[in-house]
């Protein structure tokens, strides 16, 4: 068994991590860009403590009216 691997094979093996490096690289990216675009999203629309939630359907199926007597 030749114990030098051959010029083709070392080349096989530079392409295939290169092509998996670029490939990490960009789904990577991709994820930090997701995130990035995300946080400001998350800045530009701060949720106060006084937010209160209103129907604008009083009429609607989900609402318990009271009874008054």
């Amino acid at each position: 068994m030749p114990t030098e691997k051959s010029p083709g094979l070392k080349i096989l093996w530079l392409w295939t991590l290169g092509t998996a490096a670029i490939l990490v690289t960009s789904v990577m990216r991709t994820r930090m860009r997701d995130m990035e675009s995300f946080m400001n999203a998350q800045q530009e629309e701060p949720i106060s403590s006084d937010t209160y939630l209103v129907d604008k359907m009083p009429e609607s199926e989900d609402v318990v009216r009271e009874e008054t007597s």
